[in-house]
């Protein structure tokens, strides 16, 4: 990152680290390094002078690695209208996390190495978050001619998805894990069957009739983790799967992990937090790809986060402007934004007894950061990127405020408790609540 870090002491937070801290201490940062974390540390020590130090009170808050967001959509290049990778990486200061991982459906699509590094010189513009690309599987997403890997990591990739579509060809899905297997990057599959989606605009059930509304059932997804499992087994390659809604998806991957499967994935809050009754207030402000489901592929979903049978929490965040969001449902564009909503969200989990504080900080630094394998945790000698929560700060999500350049949010209004109230990146301090 950009700029000289002042040193910074964080003091007496609870700070927690699932592969290494579990308790109230301090952290000292000094030219973007963790230098020490211990019960106690004085700002100076003897014989040693700290010229420019920020001393920060984090009693009462907990103190984590970075959150990683693995599943964001920064619209640039091409619908800077909707988002930028600066007013993207903005929210995701604002919303807690150090880092982020952006989707390839862009225009030009990141399919060539020249758009990756495009969109690292604008990160490194904005200066504030980590901005790790996601290659395209296939030439333009159209899942016929298959990228070159190699040259998309070398500018920077992490790994390789078409989301947005799905790669509905068996072989190129066969393919992509092959050639993404030998790189050590994982495919991020996006499973949609498109013929039993059918141009669906929520999910099959009730509430789609009920609003004359076409449906799209819980097999759309379903059969295709199921497919992209058993070719993820067939070449032992590592296999992400995206943003899972369903209650069949859930037990598939369970499956597989037991068999010992290369397999890993994540979910949303909005689909632990909500199921499709809410498109009745919220109308195109609650239409996402997949849908919202009904409540028993919610508690699933929760249950799969609960067994670690879901790895990861993403936002798959999806800014859009509101003139998009006012079409009519059938026609306006999938979608929410996240970034700023997913902690307080999340939170619920744990205030709920869902899920420990804990295991939401593994499932939001640590074990994100294991998928797409860059460095992340409080370890001395470490890069200081660092989430500070209040997890007892009320807080009302208020869309007029959000730091994205869109609105479409089903969670406006939303009273949660607990937030991220402070985002360092590189020992630099890019987001401070006033509440700290």
């Amino acid at each position: 990152m950009k700029g000289e870090p002042l040193d910074l002491l964080l003091k007496g937070g609870h700070v927690m680290d699932p592969d290494r801290h579990d308790g109230i201490m301090d952290i000292l940062v000094r030219d973007g390094k963790i230098v020490a974390i211990n019960p106690h540390i004085a700002s100076a020590k003897s014989g040693e002078h700290i010229e420019k130090i920020d001393i920060i009170d984090c009693s009462g808050c907990i103190v984590s690695p970075g959150f990683i967001d693995i599943h964001v959509h920064f619209r640039e290049p091409g619908f800077e209208h909707k988002e930028t990778i600066a007013s993207g990486c903005r929210a995701a200061a604002y919303g807690g996390f150090t880092a982020v991982c952006t989707m390839p459906n862009t225009s030009p699509v990141n399919d060539d190495p020249a758009v990756a590094e495009f969109i690292l010189e604008k990160a490194g513009q904005a200066n504030l978050v980590r901005v790790y690309p996601v290659g395209a599987v296939s030439r333009g997403l159209a899942g016929k001619e298959i990228c070159d890997f190699r040259a998309l990591q070398n500018a920077g990739a992490v790994a390789v998805t078409d989301d947005g579509m799905p790669v509905a060809g068996s072989g190129m899905m066969r393919k992509a894990l092959e050639k993404a297997g030998e790189l050590g990057m994982p495919v991020m599959s996006h499973s949609e069957d498109l013929e039993l989606a059918a141009n669906g605009s929520m999910n099959e059930g009730r509430v789609a009739r009920e609003l004359g509304l076409k449906g799209i059932p819980n097999a759309a997804e379903s059969i295709m983790v199921m497919r992209d499992i058993a070719l993820c087994e067939l070449t032992g390659s590592p296999l992400h799967i995206a943003h899972v809604s369903t209650r069949e998806s859930v037990q598939s991957i369970r499956d597989a992990k037991m068999r010992g499967v290369n397999v890993t994935a994540e979910t949303a809050p909005h689909y632990f937090s909500l199921t499709d009754d809410v498109v009745r207030k919220c109308g195109a402000n609650a239409k996402m790809n997949p849908p919202l489901r009904v409540a028993e592929d919610r508690h699933a979903i929760i249950e799969g986060l609960r067994d670690n049978t879901l790895d990861a929490i993403a936002t798959d965040h999806a800014p859009h402007s509101e003139a998009e969001k006012n079409e009519a449902f059938e026609k306006t564009p999938n979608g929410i934004i996240g970034l700023e909503t997913a902690v307080p969200v999340s939170l619920a989990l744990v205030n709920k007894n869902r899920l420990s504080m804990m295991d939401l900080i593994r499932k939001m630094s640590t074990q994100p950061a294991k998928i797409i394998n860059v460095d992340n945790g409080l370890n001395v000698g470490r890069r200081a990127d660092i989430t500070v929560i209040d997890p007892n700060l009320p807080h009302v999500i208020d869309a007029g405020k959000f730091q994205s350049k869109s609105r479409n949010t089903p969670f406006h209004g939303w009273k949660t408790k607990g937030k991220a109230v402070m985002t360092i990146v590189g020992g630099r301090v890019v987001y401070r609540s006033p509440a700290v």
